[in-house]
């Protein structure tokens, strides 16, 4: 239906993690109105965000006879990180001075996180305008009370209500969303595969998620193989990712023997 027919709309956006989860619980237990919720997949979260995805969709169905709507990148991460061609003149010349592939973005980065703008915000945005526009939609993002500096004029219930961090994820644990543990484990439960995170989240990852671990080993040997050792092929300034398997190993076996000593 085009235009726009006066009658308010809401859509959710819904990224899986505990502060948009507790949004839509509680909009759900206080009746608030729910017309769609937005998710944008990366294709590359921790498989228990995915069961949790689909718990809260069974949920969502059941109550409001509505399912997730799952925006998707056409070509998604591994295509973009490898194989997007460069079709900007400057990016051309520039990739060609430096002797570097002109397919593919690379590693994201602190400064260039083409990730979060194509596999995520690009898509929300798109489809949340064209609600606007459309249908007079009011936007409803999950952030908490402690984020004020993320306000930007959307409907925030979290906010409106003053829950913080800790009490979002008090809320879906409250109510059997538990994301089998990850929260247990990880600061953070965005993408597995990501530069920005810190040293202590990757070596969590390879010990609680060893086939992730194995992929993002090769991913790193793909890129470095691509892009070699700069911005592009590193997967942080610092680390390769067989470097960070080389330091957490060590550290593991100094921990083992640290263990025997005591014995």
């Amino acid at each position: 239906m085009g235009g726009n027919t006066g009658k308010c709309y809401h859509a959710v956006s819904l990224s899986g993690g505990k502060d948009s989860t507790a949004m839509l619980l509680l909009m759900i237990e206080q009746d608030m109105p729910i017309d769609v919720v937005l998710n944008a997949d990366t294709g590359m979260e921790f498989p228990e965000m995915y069961e949790h995805l689909q718990k809260l969709d069974d949920l969502l169905c059941r109550e409001r006879g509505i399912h997730i709507t799952t925006l998707r990148h056409p070509k998604g991460f591994e295509w973009l990180m490898f194989e997007e061609p460069k079709m900007k003149q400057s990016s051309i010349e520039n990739r060609q001075r430096l002797g570097v592939s002109l397919y593919g973005n690379g590693w994201p980065g602190p400064r260039v996180r083409w990730c979060t703008g194509q596999l995520k915000t690009h898509l929300i945005r798109k489809e949340v305008n064209r609600l606007k526009k459309e249908r007079n939609a009011m936007h409803y993002v999950g952030i908490a009370a402690d984020e004020p500096n993320r306000i930007k004029g959307e409907q925030y219930p979290l906010v409106d209500q003053g829950i913080t961090e800790a009490e979002a994820l008090r809320i879906c644990y409250d109510r059997g969303f538990d994301w089998g543990g990850l929260y247990q484990i990880y600061n953070r439960c965005s993408c597995w595969c990501c530069p920005l995170q810190r040293i202590g989240e990757l070596k969590k990852l390879r010990t609680h998620h060893p086939e992730l671990w194995a992929q993002l080993r090769e991913m790193d040997r793909r890129a470095i193989e691509q892009f070699g050792h700069n911005a592009l092929g590193q997967f942080t300034k610092n680390w390769t990712v067989e470097q960070l398997e080389r330091r957490f190993a060590n550290e593991d076996r100094q921990i083992s023997v640290s263990v025997r000593e005591e014995r």
